[in-house]
């Protein structure tokens, strides 16, 4: 008996109705093909740390710097997972403890910019993210916020980003979005950032994996702060982390705790570690080249059935479709797909006149489908079900095509 079976067993011994909703849930992925951009399927290794008994353990502070006894193993692990980062990406300095991607920006920004600090964003509505100062957003909130978008090509406008950040004089410049399929020009920004005295921070939330597999360029070295997530591309446990100069990494880490969260959550640290490990070998960037690859054949495939891509195509994971001009939403779409067996999800795009709950476009990505090992065939055949669902066909149909694909690529 495994590990893994004796909590399973453990938990339907004492709680079987959320035994019975983790199995709908272990289902649901099984057969489901995921197209939502930032989700990804981790290893059985990263899920397995998960589970740990590190759970239990409290760990304020920084390693040989805590305010609990009884560290000395949390001490390890989070040194291992700070040295694997640093190499991973190339960086003087690493910060592990961050719950997500929003809260590693919120610290960023309040130890670069302080309360009430200006900052420049990507507008949400142009493929930004919540966390670059909208308005319903803590970031919005606590600071003064400024915002850049994309142009008539869907690419972001540097002649916009110039003359917003030379009004609004910005403490923080923010380079990153959340729906953007283009590569972005670090060095454009940072010369801005120079221009305007700003600091720039680099979120590479979406991109981090790409970036450590050296298929993206590296905002290392080039933007003062990096922040991202560890899921998605980067295929870590659901997580946060900053990466900064050995000059800005004790004003980081004194944001991050006590500034913004207490004890870190320890077993998602190790699963950190252990997905870094993996993203070291080089079967990492294989895997992202073909991340790449499959998201340009998406693209490209969409294309040739006539639906609109924002900005023409895209350079890393993601697929921005445009629903405007045919009859259907994005809501619409992604409630065709999921009685398909696909999970999609409704997307604004640039100047979309729909709400956020209905929005005129989708938001594809294709790093968990390349996860379960897809390439050019198999995109295809995804490809033509994204297109007949458009088209307003029978979801039923495509269920049988659906559920041969996830048999013949299972999860990791």
């Amino acid at each position: 008996m495994t590990t893994q079976d004796l909590h399973v067993n453990a938990l339907r011994n004492q709680d079987a109705d959320v035994a019975d909703w983790l199995q709908r849930e272990d289902q649901r992925q099984t057969t489901t093909l995921t197209l939502i951009a930032s989700e990804n399927h981790c290893s059985a290794a990263v899920r397995e740390t998960g589970s740990s008994r590190l759970t239990d353990k409290y760990a304020e502070g920084y390693p040989s710097r805590r305010y609990y006894g009884g560290c000395e193993v949390a001490d390890e692990i989070e040194e291992l997972a700070r040295a694997r980062a640093k190499e991973l990406f190339g960086a003087e300095a690493a910060n592990v403890q961050p719950h997500s991607g929003t809260t590693a920006n919120l610290s960023a920004l309040m130890a670069l910019a302080g309360p009430q600090g200006r900052i420049v964003g990507m507008s949400l509505k142009d493929g930004g993210h919540l966390s670059h100062g909208h308005p319903k957003s803590h970031t919005g909130m606590l600071f003064d916020p400024a915002q850049y978008g994309v142009n008539d090509d869907g690419l972001i406008d540097m002649d916009h980003v110039r003359k917003i950040c030379k009004e609004h004089q910005p403490h923080v410049l923010i380079a990153g979005g959340s729906a953007y399929a283009r590569e972005i020009d670090y060095q454009a920004f940072a010369e801005i950032a120079r221009e305007v005295g700003a600091y720039l921070l680099a979120d590479i939330a979406h991109p981090a994996g790409m970036i450590a597999g050296k298929v993206l360029p590296s905002p290392v070295g080039v933007a003062d702060v990096v922040t991202m997530t560890t899921h998605k591309t980067l295929r870590g446990p659901r997580g946060g982390m900053i990466l900064a100069s050995a000059e800005i990494a004790k004003k980081i880490n004194s944001s991050v705790f006590p500034g913004s969260q207490g004890g870190p959550i320890m077993q998602q640290v190790a699963g950190k570690a252990v997905a870094f490990g993996e993203a070291l070998q080089p079967s990492f960037r294989e895997y992202q080249l073909q991340v790449q690859a499959n998201a340009a054949h998406l693209a490209a495939h969409l294309q040739s059935a006539g639906l609109k891509i924002v900005s023409g195509g895209t350079d890393n994971h993601i697929v921005l479709v445009d629903l405007q001009g045919t009859d259907v939403t994005g809501a619409d779409v992604e409630e065709r797909a999921l009685a398909a067996g696909l999970a999609v999800n409704k997307n604004a795009v640039p100047n979309d006149p729909r709400p956020p709950m209905v929005t005129s476009g989708l938001r594809l990505g294709t790093p968990a489908v390349t996860t379960r090992g897809f390439g050019k065939a198999e995109i295809e055949i995804v490809a033509d079900v994204v297109i007949g669902l458009v088209r307003g066909e029978d979801p039923a149909r495509y269920r049988a095509i659906v559920q041969d694909l996830c048999a013949a690529h299972p999860l990791p």
